[in-house]
């Protein structure tokens, strides 16, 4: 084990346990989750994606990283902001449960390991690695294209109540008294994705890092959500499907992430 990379190993390692123990739990036990329908059964497709998916990813990451890999490192950075956003709903969104202890630890645990992460990265040999003739712009755009979209959704929502008093329908049907999903996003991702996108396709080192992190993050969270998609209308919740909106930005993220993952050199450092 790298002795730079030591302490984000080590929180790595209790947030996968962490994780994976909460995720079978929220798919395991009866009776956990004291939220109506529709958000418990949100939970249950975030449990599923985060237990079979994130965490394994976290950690296949985290290996290859301490064998020399900084495309595993930055991938391992993009896998710990899933996690800070995850558990950041889980923490503020989800109804008081046996679980919220854990909640809060994984949140903390999230921040305290990428911060550690990001210190130890080196920024310069990831940039160095990616292809000059990566398409930035391309990737760039992308995430643009995101962030105006879900920004103009929340944006028309949150303006359009001060004139109407009208409570936008996430909240009414998550039960909620505030939309947590606005909050974060404006928060935790927006603006993320767009100073990424600008510092990308100016070829900024920071700006690959970011959109490496976002590269991992993003086609997870959307798999989330079409995995929930499903759910909810399996359940009877809701007629109205959101599947091909969150399936669609998957494989787009997912393409994105070939793009720019696809661009970078495999010469350890």
């Amino acid at each position: 084990m790298s002795s730079n990379l030591k302490p984000v190993t080590i929180l790595s390692i209790l947030i996968a346990i962490l994780a994976s123990f909460v995720s079978a739990g929220g798919l395991l036990l009866d009776g956990l989750y004291r939220d109506n329908a529709f958000v418990t059964t949100t939970w249950l497709g975030n449990d599923a994606v985060t237990l079979f998916l994130a965490v394994p990813i976290l950690v296949a990451a985290m290996i290859f990283s301490n064998r020399g890999s900084l495309k595993a490192q930055l991938i391992w950075m993009g896998a710990l902001d899933y996690m800070l956003y995850n558990y950041a709903f889980y923490l503020f969104g989800a109804a008081f449960n046996w679980f919220f202890l854990i909640y809060a630890a994984l949140l903390a645990l999230s921040i305290f390991a990428l911060i550690f992460g990001l210190i130890k990265l080196d920024v310069n040999g990831i940039s160095q690695q990616v292809k000059k003739d990566a398409p930035v712009k391309w990737i760039g755009g992308y995430f643009l294209f995101v962030a105006s979209g879900l920004g103009l959704v929340y944006l028309i929502q949150s303006i359009g109540f001060i004139f109407t008093d009208n409570v936008p329908a996430i909240v009414t049907m998550s039960g909620h008294t505030t939309n947590v999903v606005f909050a974060l996003d404006l928060t935790l991702l927006i603006p993320w994705l767009i100073l990424g996108a600008l510092w990308l396709m100016k070829r900024q080192p920071w700006g690959y890092v970011i959109a490496g992190i976002l590269s991992v993050k993003g086609p997870l969270y959307t798999l989330v959500l079409a995995v929930n998609s499903i759910l909810i209308v399996n359940a009877g919740i809701t007629q109205t499907s959101e599947l091909p909106l969150w399936g669609t930005l998957t494989i787009l993220g997912l393409i994105a992430s070939m793009l720019f993952y696809g661009n970078m050199n495999r010469a350890k450092q």
